[in-house]
């Protein structure tokens, strides 16, 4: 006998479900195999030719849902017809536009084939004879058309969920450049990197994680730059996710980054589309996630903690400048508070005499030792800090600076901490700010503890071989097989240009060396020469073309 559609729905979830965990866990291992073969398993199940079998597949696939609609209508005359969507993730408009074509503009036609080509008013399309198919793509807001006499479904690519407009970035802000940032919506997202790199090249590889939310992913990356074993990879590490649910990027970079107990970042995450452009032309790869408005860009390296967009906006000088100053406070946001203990506890000869005396005569009444000075101190600075990012903005800035201003000044007044102190701490949690990397900043700010501990306990000996390790573990951390420290180490030369200076534009002619690029020339650097040979316009050529003018108006009065 036959199976029914209905029977066939209610034995896959049978099988799904049947498998209760027994004392080894085995079971439980089984179900989540079940769980991600259920869609692979709907896949093999085809439509029927019966629109009443269709539709109780449908009920009991989706039972207790109340956001999905199943409307049923008939087309002109008489055809039984069904249209099933999620009630808030369709465009209404073309939803009704398409009911209105079948309605009324029907005309008797039941071939699915010709109704998707003639009939519907809408320009993507997609024929499906299974009800996988069906289900990944109504869940993802289109809607599904189902016909009498017909083992097929029109899957119909109306997309219409509430999202919010593209605005100016609140993590990455910059005086010039674009003003646009990513949003929820993956498709406005690669619409705003489209506009960027307009070129067939750039290629957008669309992948769906999750076995309960079956999050839509798109691969980004440039054919002609990007190499096919980084993309392979990328590809491979995101396949064996297997997880409940991905509901936000930072997830997909935990779980694909080379050194998960490493503090320092090693993929990139950012929410403006001139970033990522900027990526995928030295030959890099994007993920860009549904329903989060941050990309994660990789292979990602130290360096790239140190820079912002805005460094190429601006005069090479300005970015020369600001990215040099960026290196010196990164070393004093690690090092200061440790720099002081050490000082203060066993190198006070270091300091000059006057200066010596007036930090004993501060600390004379303290009674700690530095070292647990500078602890309560950096952790009260580090709640004061999570405290104003937690608090609604209109309160979180006024908190965060009225708490540091009273909390430092009461402490100094009544003893528990020293003057110095207070200045070492707010000079270290200004230098942090300096970062531009926010994910940059938690690791040093996270490594500034340990630093302080050995620098209390060993002082510069301590402060020396805890930056010898923290140096050794970066030189052995990699980012999709590129080297964390690169292009310091390994040296290359060639990329000096753009670590500690930014050279102008027509001195970095080529992409970075240590990226693995199957272009590496970026441009040439004819027009600055031709510039300079020339001479540029010295003004006497603009005095002859006016009188020349003049001369011509002249002759055509008389």
């Amino acid at each position: 006998m036959v199976k029914t559609s209905q029977q066939l729905m209610k034995n896959i979830l049978r099988k799904r479900t049947s498998d209760k965990p027994d004392e080894t866990g085995e079971s439980s291992s089984l179900r989540d195999s079940l769980d991600y073969q259920f869609i692979e398993e709907l896949k093999k199940t085809k439509l029927s030719l019966l629109l009443d079998e269709n539709h109780e597949f449908i009920k009991a696939m989706f039972q207790d849902c109340s956001d999905v609609v199943v409307r049923e209508f008939q087309i002109e005359p008489n055809i039984p017809a069904l249209l099933l969507f999620v009630d808030g993730l369709t465009n209404t408009q073309l939803l009704n536009d398409t009911m209105k074509s079948l309605m009324l503009l029907g005309g008797g036609e039941t071939a699915i084939e010709r109704i998707a080509n003639t009939i519907l008013p809408v320009s993507q399309t997609q024929i499906s004879d299974n009800y996988g198919d069906l289900l990944v793509s109504v869940l993802g807001g289109d809607a599904a058309l189902l016909v009498e006499g017909n083992a097929k479904a029109i899957l119909l690519g109306i997309r219409g969920t509430e999202k919010r407009s593209v605005g100016e970035p609140e993590t990455e802000t910059v005086v010039r450049g674009p003003k646009e940032g990513f949003v929820e919506s993956i498709r406005t997202n690669t619409s705003m990197i489209r506009r960027k790199l307009k070129t067939p090249r750039l290629k957008m590889k669309s992948m769906s994680v999750g076995k309960e939310s079956n999050t839509n992913l798109v691969i980004c990356y440039l054919d002609d730059l990007a190499m096919p074993s980084l993309i392979e990879e990328v590809v491979k590490r995101i396949e064996l996710i297997k997880i409940d649910a991905i509901l936000e990027s930072g997830m997909i970079e935990e779980l694909i980054q080379d050194n998960a107990f490493s503090p320092f970042p090693q993929m990139q995450y950012t929410e403006r589309p001139d970033v990522v452009a900027g990526a995928l032309l030295q030959g890099r790869v994007a993920i860009l996630t549904d329903g989060t408005p941050f990309a994660l860009v990789v292979p990602f390296v130290f360096i790239q903690i140190m820079q912002t967009s805005e460094d190429y906006y601006e005069r090479f000088q300005i970015g020369t400048l600001l990215r040099m100053l960026r290196y010196v406070f990164l070393f004093l946001s690690l090092t200061t508070p440790a720099l002081y203990v050490a000082i203060t506890t066993y190198h006070q000869d270091l300091l000059p005499t006057t200066l010596m005396l007036s930090v004993a005569a501060s600390r004379e009444a303290i009674p700690f030792p530095a070292a647990v000075e500078a602890f309560i101190m950096e952790i009260t600075f580090e709640a004061l800090r999570e405290a104003g990012i937690r608090l609604p903005k209109a309160v979180g800035s006024a908190v965060s600076i009225l708490g540091a201003l009273v909390v430092g000044q009461a402490a100094v007044q009544a003893g528990i901490v020293s003057a110095p102190m207070v200045i070492v701490v707010s000079i270290t949690g200004i230098a942090s700010f300096t970062i531009p990397r926010f994910n940059g900043a938690i690791a040093v700010r996270m490594l500034r503890f340990p630093i302080l501990l050995a620098g209390s306990l060993f002082g510069f000996y301590g402060i020396f071989f805890s930056l010898m390790i923290l140096l050794g573990h970066m030189a052995n951390l990699r980012s999709f097989g590129v080297p964390y420290l690169s292009p310091l180490g390994p040296l290359s030369a060639g990329d000096m240009k753009d670590v500690f200076i930014r050279a102008p534009w027509w001195q970095m002619e080529k992409r970075p060396e240590f990226m693995d690029t199957q272009d590496v020339q970026r441009m040439d650097n004819k027009l600055p020469q031709q510039i300079k040979k020339d001479g540029g316009l010295d003004g006497s050529s603009i005095i002859h073309e006016h009188k020349a003018s003049e001369e011509g108006q002249q002759n055509g009065k008389s």
